[in-house]
């Protein structure tokens, strides 16, 4: 099952997508959101895997909405303009939808999101929950095969999209994954989340400095950014091991 919100301050933008969704065995309304305070919570309280945005709200636009999310649920946008479009798909949004809504183009972008949700599933379970096995490796899938890598080789952890590039010395894999759910099976006493894009192994950071986080990727400097939401977290393992 899927878990949805609706997040639009039209009510009866709301009953029409709502009224969609309920035709949908795949996907459960777990809650409707006026704007996006409201949304935020529902974040907070459900575990949701696929938001339907509207861009034109009070207070906060959908787009602005979903660039303050550290980890955000799939999206499609909703919305009566189509001048969004371009924005919007640079954000990863899975779709774009124009009101008023059909239910063939509705269930054209539910389609694309359930395919990419159920993927995503597959693949993080075919990588080992490396905290409750205590092991000093993990193994992903990658070219067709289980690729076994150790924490140790391990520089950072960068997101693309829906793939993650786990850089190390020698070489770098490329997996179908998240980063969130890589960060909940990566052992946070080794590996750190910097920054939205970023996981890095703690033993690898050369340097902080300021806002930048210093590695060394194939004996060349490489600079990380690091996220204000991250930070405190960051400098307070700096700390603890400052002289």
């Amino acid at each position: 099952m899927i878990n949805v919100i609706i997040v639009d301050d039209e009510p009866l933008a709301q009953e029409i997508l709502e009224t969609f969704v309920t035709q949908l065995p795949d996907l459960n309304l777990v809650q409707k959101c006026s704007n996006a305070l409201e949304a935020n919570e529902a974040l907070k309280k459900h575990d949701v895997d696929l938001m339907f945005l509207d861009i034109q709200m009070p207070q906060l636009t959908g787009i602005d909405f979903l660039k303050t999310l550290t980890n955000p649920p799939k999206v499609i946008f909703t919305t009566a303009y189509d001048n969004y479009a371009i924005e919007g798909f640079e954000l990863n949004a899975i779709d774009y939808l124009l009101k008023p809504i059909s239910m063939e183009r509705f269930m054209k972008a539910v389609n694309k999101a359930v395919d990419q949700i159920k993927l995503e599933r597959n693949d993080r379970g075919e990588v080992a929950s490396v905290e409750s096995v205590e092991e000093d490796f993990f193994f992903v899938k990658a070219d067709k095969k289980l690729i076994k890598i150790n924490f140790a080789d391990i520089i950072y952890i960068e997101g693309l999209k829906d793939y993650v590039i786990i850089r190390m010395n020698e070489s770098r894999v490329i997996t179908l994954q998240t980063m969130k759910s890589l960060e909940e099976k990566l052992p946070s006493s080794i590996f750190k989340r910097i920054h939205r894009s970023y996981i890095v192994n703690i033993d690898q950071i050369d340097a902080l400095m300021g806002n930048i986080v210093e590695v060394k990727e194939k004996g060349q400097v490489k600079h990380l950014p690091v996220g204000k939401s991250y930070r405190d977290d960051l400098l307070a393992i700096v700390n603890k091991n400052r002289l």
